[in-house]
């Protein structure tokens, strides 16, 4: 029975009762009242019903029961409406809570395989909210629940990675046991309700560095190598060819008469080869020798003045024109004055071999802003530009395109800008030109 017939024969009951006082006898008016008095009794018991099954239903949601199924058939079919109601509400947050549960395990397996470690904890009670295997590992710990066991045993540890702010990624050196490693540290701030937790982040980056200085020495190692045997083999040869001479025209004069003029050649393709030896080793130890820097706040219009010095004579023997340009004229950067006119110097030699049997060839060296307000210094020419399989390597010590390069040039540019904490660049396109681009 709905709740809408049960107020009509409450209302009803009431107005029949309500007449029967007035007009027509009491003894009418009993039995009228008695159904008047049940009809309230069924719309108390009715609405009780529903309510108690609300009621129950936020019961249930209060402590977080979503598996209770409510009966959905056999009752009033009002109440099971009601029912496939709150059943439907449970399907769909208990769907919620599986797909939560496996994003949390996903994301748990994958903080658990990767190498890096996470430790996530409550600044206020210091509680863990989560860290995972490799942070354990890398401070040398066991599953722990508290961050004071760190701050108790390791003190210094402590002081340096969670209680020192880290906003960017810092280097630190942690003991792990009986070892020393250099880690990568950063760590983040974040509020959930009234409590607010640190998320650190550890990297191990020792056996990164290893790898990359024996990745370096093996690279130089070949090269140094090659550049030597290459040197070394002609000269063992020609000497060896030169005594066999000589110990001849000692043994047997007549027969093997000693000629001077192959002497003398011969010892002055070995003073060469010699030669070209020691120029590889200075050159190498050019690149070696930038380490440090004399910076200042140096303006880059007077720069431009000093390199157009400088090279003007060269540009001129060779019939290159070449611009300066400085947007805003007034524009500067920290910077060391005389290594980067070393770098200019060797980029406007590099565009002038470009640019070598070029009609009209031009190079404009321009200093301008990015949107970032990084300064920029431009060298462009319209050479022949760098063939897109040799890009990748112009920055690579000892490589060169050019029959008298030492290839040393370049790298010696890139060394500098990363010395600025900077970086070169290049846009190039064959047979249109080249733009080197130096970002401080």
């Amino acid at each position: 029975m709905s709740l809408l017939l049960r107020i009509s024969m409450l209302i009803a009951s009431w107005v029949a009762l309500a007449f029967a006082i007035e007009r027509v006898s009491v003894y009418y008016s009993i039995p009228l009242g008695a159904i008047s008095i049940y009809s309230v009794y069924l719309l108390y018991t009715f609405c009780v019903k529903r309510f108690n099954a609300i009621n129950d239903f936020f019961e249930a949601v209060k402590y977080r029961d979503f598996s209770r199924w409510y009966p959905e058939k056999g009752g009033a079919g009002d109440l099971d409406q009601l029912h496939r109601g709150f059943n439907e509400v449970n399907r769909t947050i208990k769907e919620m809570n599986s797909d939560k549960e496996r994003q949390y395990l996903y994301l748990h397996k994958i903080l658990e395989m990767v190498d890096v470690g996470i430790m996530a904890y409550n600044r206020n009670t210091g509680n863990i909210l989560w860290d995972n295997e490799s942070i354990r590992k890398h401070l040398d710990i066991p599953t722990i629940k508290n961050i004071s066991f760190i701050a108790t045993r390791k003190p210094q540890l402590y002081q340096g990675i969670f209680e020192t702010d880290h906003p960017r990624e810092s280097s630190v050196t942690v003991d792990a046991g009986s070892q020393k490693n250099k880690m990568l540290v950063s760590n983040a701030v974040f509020q959930v309700g009234e409590d607010t937790f640190k998320l650190v982040v550890l990297q191990n980056i020792e056996d990164t560095l290893n790898r990359n200085e024996s990745d370096a020495w093996k690279k130089l190692l070949s090269v140094m190598t090659h550049e030597i045997m290459n040197s070394i083999a002609p000269i063992s040869s020609l000497a060896e060819t030169l005594k066999s001479n000589v110990q001849m025209a000692i043994e047997l004069p007549e027969s093997h008469p000693l000629e001077m003029e192959d002497l003398y050649m011969g010892i002055e393709s070995i003073k060469k080869r010699s030669e070209g030896l020691m120029k590889f080793a200075k050159t190498y130890r050019s690149l070696n020798k930038v380490t440090s820097l004399n910076t200042s706040r140096v303006g880059i219009a007077g720069l431009f003045r000093n390199i157009d010095k400088l090279m003007y004579p060269s540009l001129l023997a060779r019939n290159i024109a070449v611009d300066y340009k400085t947007e805003p004229q007034d524009i500067e950067a920290d910077m060391d004055a005389h290594l980067i006119e070393q770098v200019l110097i060797n980029l406007i030699i590099n565009a002038m071999d470009a640019c070598e049997g070029r009609m009209e060839a031009r190079i404009t060296v321009s200093a301008d802003r990015d949107l970032d307000g990084n300064t920029l210094i431009l060298v462009s020419d319209n050479g022949r530009g760098i063939p897109e399989e040799v890009l990748d390597h112009i920055f690579v010590p000892f490589f060169s395109t050019k029959k008298k390069g030492s290839g040393v040039g370049l790298s010696l540019c890139k060394q500098i800008m990363l010395l600025h904490k900077g970086k070169i660049q290049v846009r190039s396109h064959p047979g249109e030109g080249t733009v080197m681009s130096l970002i401080f």
